[in-house]
């Protein structure tokens, strides 16, 4: 027996085991399996708010762009309209100064074609001026402010090239 005593072999499983039974009385294991169990909660968590998030994004993202699409539809229809009816202005202006003017026809054909062109150029600015604000005060309501001056400067670039 004295021969385990001086063994220093036999002294490191002494302490192993005294090391491991203080553990185990501690309750080590059960506080590290804890404190793992509530930092897998937390990451859960934050995985979930981050699907959520980007969930949102997805939906504020699918949002603006039917917006977008229905201002640009709104902007065409707009001047699809104008376009009809300064047609239509036309028209009658010229069946009228045929009419009363027949002698004046040369002049009142020029008169006719300043005035759809001044009319079409006031209703292209119009119908942008009016675009332009529906897709500003939309995209103020969806987007923060970064966002917004980044989409009305192209949204507006592209509109204005369409429009001239």
């Amino acid at each position: 027996m004295d021969h385990f005593l001086s063994d220093p072999a036999f002294w490191v499983a002494v302490s192993f085991f005294a090391f491991l039974g203080l553990l185990a009385y501690l309750k080590v294991p059960g506080l590290v399996a804890g404190i793992l169990d509530q930092r897998a909660a937390r990451i859960k968590i934050e995985l979930d708010n981050a699907a959520e998030l980007r969930a949102e994004a997805e939906a504020v993202l699918a949002r603006y762009r039917d917006l977008t699409r229905n201002a640009d539809q709104e902007a065409q229809q707009i001047l699809d309209d104008s376009a009809k009816a300064s047609v239509a202005l036309a028209a009658k202006t010229k069946a009228d100064l045929d009419a009363a003017l027949e002698r004046r026809m040369d002049l009142a054909k020029a008169k006719i074609a300043l005035a759809e062109t001044q009319a079409m150029a006031e209703v292209r600015r119009v119908a942008a001026e009016t675009a332009i604000s529906a897709a500003r005060i939309l995209i103020a309501q969806q987007l923060g402010p970064q966002g917004q001056d980044r989409l009305v400067a192209a949204t507006i670039a592209g509109l204005e090239q369409r429009l001239n």
